[in-house]
């Protein structure tokens, strides 16, 4: 008697073979378009950084509604190559989109949030209210 280990292959793993991007000239991979985020606590804020290559600060769009953060993007790319007789031969559209939303904590002091964009990193500092700072030790004399 012979014993074979048989691997047998998901169904998604093909799916995934099947739908890989570029596949019939470009499918677009969706996983993409949502920039990946660190988020920081130090003692006297909050960082966001969403990795963001290739775009430029106009892009963005931050905003604050109810104490939600709301980062996204909108971009509409269009290129065009054109022949010898002057018509296009081929024009191709890039969109990509995206929103990101982060529900703050009411520690947040929301009227001195401020954002950079370098190297391709949007950096947000959340500063930390006043009262939700630490507070130094202190001793206590004995009356």
């Amino acid at each position: 008697m012979n014993l074979v280990k048989r691997q047998s292959v998901p169904l998604a793993s093909v799916i995934d073979e099947l739908f890989k991007p570029d596949w019939f000239g470009g499918f677009q991979d969706f996983e993409k378009n949502v920039p990946l985020v660190n988020i920081q606590e130090a003692e006297t804020n909050f960082l966001i950084e969403l990795a963001v290559p290739e775009m430029k600060k106009k892009d963005f769009n931050i905003e604050i509604d109810s104490n939600v953060l709301t980062i996204s993007s909108v971009i509409l790319n269009e290129n065009e190559e054109i022949n010898f007789n002057g018509r296009y031969t081929r024009k191709e559209f890039n969109f990509s989109s995206f929103k990101r939303s982060f529900t703050l904590s009411n520690t947040v002091n929301t009227e001195k949030i401020n954002a950079l964009y370098e190297n391709g990193v949007l950096a947000i500092t959340l500063p930390k209210k006043e009262e939700a700072l630490p507070k130094p030790k202190r001793l206590i004399e004995i009356n």
